[in-house]
């Protein structure tokens, strides 16, 4: 048979409150995390501004990188009310010098990272000035999009497939 053993039901009150303090300190930090992130800008640098047509997750904050290497970050980001493009002001570092015809990409670290701007200097004599706008600029591509158009055409693919299949077998019948 089994014995029964009785398990003493009461808690100490430091264990007590050794979980509340625990609890506690988690709920801060989680707290802090959700406030300040994205929200850090540092304005060291001169200022630049570029338009997109899709900023995808991209917010102050966010990394300005060129060949990989942090070099700024985003400050602001509007919407233009004349064109409904996405107007991106962002810092560069001021030991950076990029040509005029500098593009800017916005990507992501990963398929589930943040987004951020990937500059691309050109060959031009002249550089930008603090201010000035990057007019060769490319829109961050959405993975639901990608995703879309991968499931359309392998069902595309699969369709044509079945129908070469049933023409052939239809012109093999007597």
């Amino acid at each position: 048979m089994a014995s029964v053993v009785k398990v003493q039901g009461r808690r100490s009150a430091a264990e007590l409150l050794t979980g509340v303090i625990v609890l506690l300190a988690l709920a801060i930090m989680l707290v802090v995390a959700v406030v300040s992130e994205g929200r850090s800008t540092d304005s060291t640098g001169y200022v630049l501004h570029a338009s997109f047509d899709h900023i995808d997750g991209l917010g102050p904050g966010s990394d300005v990188r060129l060949a990989g290497v942090t070099v700024g970050q985003v400050t602001s980001e509007r919407v233009n009310p004349a064109n409904y493009r996405a107007e991106v002001t962002f810092t560069v570092r001021p030991d950076i010098k990029l040509s005029a015809d500098t593009g800017a990409i916005v990507t992501s670290d990963s398929l589930l990272g943040g987004k951020y701007i990937a500059l691309s200097p050109g060959g031009d004599d002249k550089n930008l000035k603090p201010g000035d706008t990057l007019t060769q600029t490319q829109g961050a591509i959405s993975l639901e999009q990608l995703l879309s158009k991968f499931i359309f055409s392998v069902t595309d693919t699969l369709t044509r497939a079945n129908k070469d299949a049933a023409n052939k077998n239809g012109a093999d019948a007597p």
